[in-house]
């Protein structure tokens, strides 16, 4: 299909079609050229629009890796690898640590806004682990280079900044709280009602709304039936995980266990 029609086709806005129009440039290099090429950072949502025009163009489902620097990395890169090569660069993505010694001086949104202000975009960086006196902070090479030489303060927290190994990398701990109930069905806004303990009206309204994403993708159907493993969040209210399905009750009812990250 020419790429013009496939891009009408399955980009919902101009911004999901000037990302996928890029992606289809560098996956199309790749084949052309039978060199490795990386996207920059992606989000979960922007990671699933990727999947979902490798799968328009009829591509091996192998034929993108996405890295992010760590097991568990949010944010990551799709590589498209050369006939020659079966793992991403991982000197793409570096891990720097800018040590500050005021326990909890530094919160994810402020190591956010100096990154920022030190003229990287939100496509250069990574996640960012913020622990009691550190934050491992993941970018681009290119980013990596000037901040090691520039970056010495967030706002008026002086830093210390150093390139660490990936086994180095500390992942803080994630914060939940199992909620268990009984659901008529698995549908997203039953789900939700139990994850963010709103009424079902009130879940099925975000919905509706655009509020809702499932594995980082915008999802406007109430009734979308969703899976054991599935992240959903709600704007404005935040994440949660259907981490187990259970059996039934003797009416017929399903038992869900659902993790709500704090």
């Amino acid at each position: 299909m020419e790429k013009r029609l496939l891009l009408d086709r399955i980009a919902s806005d101009e911004e999901e079609r000037l990302l996928l129009g890029s992606v289809m440039d560098k996956y199309e290099r790749c084949r052309r050229r039978n060199v490795p090429v990386t996207t920059a950072f992606l989000s979960l949502a922007q990671q699933s629009s990727v999947r979902r025009l490798l799968q328009s163009l009829g591509a091996p489902e192998d034929s993108a890796v996405f890295y992010g620097g760590y097991d568990g990395a949010e944010r990551r890169q799709a590589h498209f690898l050369p006939e020659w090569q079966s793992e991403p660069d991982r000197d793409a993505v570096v891990c720097l640590r800018a040590s500050f010694y005021e326990p909890g001086a530094l919160t994810h949104r402020d190591v956010l806004g100096s990154l920022m202000g030190m003229g990287l975009t939100r496509r250069s960086i990574g996640d960012i682990l913020v622990a009691e006196k550190s934050a491992d902070i993941f970018v681009c090479a290119a980013a990596a280079e000037a901040l090691l030489r520039e970056w010495n303060s967030a706002g008026r927290v002086a830093l210390q900044v150093r390139a660490v190994a990936p086994e180095e990398v500390s992942v803080p701990p994630q914060r939940t709280k199992e909620l268990r109930d009984t659901v008529a069905s698995l549908r997203l806004d039953s789900v939700l009602s139990v994850g963010f303990s709103v009424s079902r009206g009130k879940a099925a309204e975000a919905v509706a709304r655009g509020r809702v994403q499932v594995n980082g993708s915008e999802c406007l159907k109430p009734d979308r039936q969703v899976a054991t493993g599935d992240v959903l969040s709600v704007r404005g209210l935040g994440k949660c995980r259907l981490s187990c399905v259970g059996g039934k009750t003797k009416k017929d009812r399903v038992f869900i266990t659902v993790e709500r990250y704090l």
